[in-house]
């Protein structure tokens, strides 16, 4: 049987009293390690759990999933995720191989960013398509999760940005000569993704194009969610991407119509000194910004 086993969002306790059960009678356990983060290490999540764990990076689990599956019809393997196990498509491909090969599965869910993001105050219900932000070049800049936001906040909804993570990446030099030297890991910030949108605004003003966020947008960032030192913070655009919310992991919310119990929740989180202005003189007919 392989087990898919979601591991929550905040640290080794985080695992359901199922997963954990299940983990401590597998004969092979993975910790798939590229997706997303727990702020606290292999190490300690193997004191925790009883278990050594195998770190299953993306090549592993895109390119040798064989490997992950070995024997999983006859023992029972887990394979640990950050958050839920179906936050990430490459976990469904392995679903799919599995089955495939004639191999049983099960899933045992737990929290995610997507349902924990609720903890800002904003409605879950009140969300729109979820987008990813990934980290510019030189040479690349998409603008495409823009227009994303743009078809939300044109039908009132809220928009969860994910930012990018970068771990086991190599140089372009490194690729090109075949050489396995990494760069070292980089997790992008609320400041830097509130950075990135701002360029594409002005970008888009430079156009004349009809603005679907400006730099009084009311946005949220939040880091490390479910952790004890999880932090909030609420204000307008321009404000977020001078917010340092600390260590990772981070994501953006990008709102739309803001219910005005929405924006109760939200002045608990307000940024700056005396508060975002925009929140508090916000009522229900004037709460989208």
């Amino acid at each position: 049987m392989l087990y898919l086993i979601g591991l929550g969002l905040g640290d080794a306790t985080d695992i359901t009293v199922k997963g954990l059960e299940i983990v401590r009678r597998c004969s092979r356990v993975y910790l798939e390690a590229y997706t997303s983060m727990l702020t606290v290490g292999k190490g300690a999540l193997e004191e925790f759990y009883g278990r050594e764990l195998l770190l299953a990076d993306r090549d592993m689990v895109e390119q040798e999933a064989d490997g992950i599956l070995k024997d999983a019809d006859v023992s029972d393997v887990a394979f640990l995720v950050v958050g839920d196990p179906f936050g990430a498509t490459t976990h469904s491909d392995l679903v799919l191989r599995a089955v495939t090969a004639g191999i049983e599965y099960r899933v045992v869910h737990n929290a995610s960013i997507m349902s924990a993001v609720g903890c800002c105050g904003l409605q879950l219900y009140n969300f729109g398509e979820t987008v990813s932000i990934v980290f510019w070049t030189d040479t690349w800049k998409p603008e495409s999760f823009y227009d994303k936001i743009k078809r939300n906040r044109d039908m009132g909804m809220h928009t969860l940005c994910l930012l990018d993570i970068k771990v086991k990446e190599q140089s372009t030099e490194n690729l090109m000569r075949g050489r396995k030297i990494f760069e070292p890991a980089r997790y992008m910030s609320a400041a830097q993704a509130a950075g990135q949108l701002l360029e594409i605004v002005q970008n888009r003003r430079e156009k004349g194009e009809e603005l679907a966020v400006t730099e009084d947008t009311v946005c949220v960032g939040l880091a490390r969610v479910g952790a004890e030192d999880q932090a909030i913070r609420a204000g307008t655009l321009r404000e977020l991407a001078s917010c340092d919310l600390g260590g990772p992991l981070h994501s953006v919310i990008v709102t739309g119509h803001l219910h005005p119990l929405e924006v109760d929740m939200l002045r608990l989180f307000t940024s700056g000194p005396s508060g975002l202005q925009s929140l508090r003189t916000m009522d229900g007919s004037t709460c989208v910004s």
